[in-house]
């Protein structure tokens, strides 16, 4: 079984920017799991943010976060990462990260099978 740990999340202005990492431990050969990021905000579900598949060389973004988000993995640490750039308020909330072995590039919340618990992100105006 894979447990997750993120870090990287904070308090950051409008416009500032933040690198989130995801890493995994177990008794699990890493690239063998799909990850994704996802966040929750307050009263609203835990959405996609973004998936990488896993050998990292196809990712899925949602489109509020095309070209402001990266995610990326490095398999041979066990870590997965997502640069978040000119950032926004409504980009607030918690960040998870999600691992699965479904195949494929994982885009929804059913598909994985493993979670962090998560790191806050705010963002202010």
């Amino acid at each position: 079984q894979v447990q997750l740990v993120e870090s990287g999340g904070g308090l950051v202005q409008a416009g500032g920017s933040l690198r989130l990492s995801c890493v995994a431990s177990g008794r699990i050969i890493f690239s063998n799991y799909a990850m994704g990021w996802f966040r929750q905000a307050p009263v609203k579900e835990r959405d996609v943010v973004a998936a990488v598949s896993r050998s990292g060389r196809s990712t899925y973004y949602t489109d509020s976060m095309k070209g402001r988000f990266t995610v990326s993995r490095d398999n041979a640490l066990n870590t997965m990462y997502l640069q978040m750039n000119t950032l926004k308020p409504e980009d607030s909330g918690v960040y998870y990260c999600a691992a699965g072995t479904k195949p494929g590039l994982l885009k929804t919340a059913s598909d994985f099978s493993s979670w962090g618990v998560g790191t806050q992100v705010t963002v202010s105006s």
